[in-house]
């Protein structure tokens, strides 16, 4: 297979620092598109990956998965693209096409394994995919997105993660008028989160351990804010909700909000604690109540989401960094030090 050498920074092992490499990337195909990246998101899972957290990490490993640029090649057979337009590629970059997941636009559970955008089996060119700290990626032109215009494209970057793992829960559980949510936690997840579920009409109750995000979850479109610390607080909430996001990435009580829902309502969890939760039986018995997890969303929903994302003027919050600073950005994310995503700004891979 024709191969062209491009510029990237990954890491070479587990826990070692991202550096610059070369990586090759497949010739234009007939069905694929090329994309030049101005931007690429920082998620915390890239972290996760590069430290090898779930186990199962390759390397050399080139993350990111959340991929803004313009078309810069498109192959003989493309119909979605042309040269020029701003494009986008975020999880997903192949999957089988075939199963009942993929015809039902659930490529992300895909039974033949979905190919993601870094560190997954590459069905094309072999070896493992790399992900977007690199100059440019080329990927099947059905697994690229539109990025409307008018979105300010390097905030838009992490709606390509963040924002579809928001989005996905909200729409299957029917968020809209009328419903009362809660979003746990305000990070790179929980601050889109807000944004998304106000836009969708629910009531958005917020729910921090820092009684200092308060003012900031107001201004991101909170109708309230709760320090979940603090008992008395999070009496008055008992068996009011219709459904929770949970955002939270370590160990946290769920039992807590679980008797925070109203008959069938659900906590959905979309992040990555590393130990397992344990569930109270009557937590969920009493009132029908569910515990359950969204992982992102579809092609189509994904374009969905960007497009309702452009209606309601909603992207992320983010900090724009330099390539070359990104073992810094690492470090600071670990921290928990960034309000509320990093971005990079790509031009600084070429200088």
């Amino acid at each position: 297979m024709e191969t062209k050498t491009i510029k990237a920074f990954g890491a070479e092992a587990a826990k070692a620092p991202l550096q610059e490499m070369t990586i090759q990337r497949r010739a234009v195909a007939a069905h694929d598109v090329e994309i030049e990246i101005l931007f690429c998101g920082i998620c915390h899972s890239d972290l996760h990956q590069v430290h090898d957290d779930f186990g199962g990490a390759n390397f050399p490993m080139v993350p990111g998965h959340e991929m803004v640029g313009r078309v810069i090649a498109v192959g003989n057979h493309v119909k979605k693209f042309k040269v020029g337009d701003l494009a986008g590629v975020g999880c997903i970059v192949d999957s089988c096409r075939e199963c009942e997941y993929c015809k039902g636009d659930l490529e992300m559970f895909c039974k033949e394994e979905t190919t993601m955008s870094f560190n997954s089996p590459d069905r094309r060119s072999g070896g493992f995919t790399y992900g977007g700290y690199s100059e440019s990626i080329v990927t099947d032109e059905n697994y690229v997105l539109h990025i409307p215009e008018s979105l300010d494209l390097a905030a838009a970057a992490p709606l390509l993660c963040a924002g579809i793992t928001v989005y996905s829960p909200f729409k299957h559980w029917n968020v809209g008028p009328g419903k009362k949510v809660g979003v746990l936690g305000i990070g790179g997840l929980g601050h889109v989160g807000i944004k998304i579920a106000k836009a969708l009409g629910a009531h958005v109750v917020v729910f921090t351990t820092s009684e200092k995000k308060f003012d900031d979850a107001k201004r991101l479109g909170a109708d309230e804010a709760v320090l979940s610390t603090d008992a008395n607080q999070m009496a008055k909430y008992h068996s009011s909700l219709d459904m929770i996001l949970d955002t939270v990435s370590a160990k946290h009580d769920i039992n807590v909000y679980l008797n925070l829902l109203r008959v069938d309502g659900t906590v959905v969890l979309v992040g990555l604690p590393p130990e397992q939760l344990q569930i109270g039986a009557f937590n969920v018995i009493k009132g029908r109540r569910s515990f359950s997890g969204s992982n992102i969303g579809g092609i189509a929903e994904t374009q969905e989401m960007l497009e309702f994302c452009a209606e309601h003027n909603i992207t992320a919050d983010i900090e724009l960094t330099k390539m070359q600073d990104i073992n810094e950005a690492y470090e600071r994310l670990e921290k928990g030090d960034v309000h509320y995503r990093f971005v990079i700004d790509m031009a600084s891979l070429k200088s």
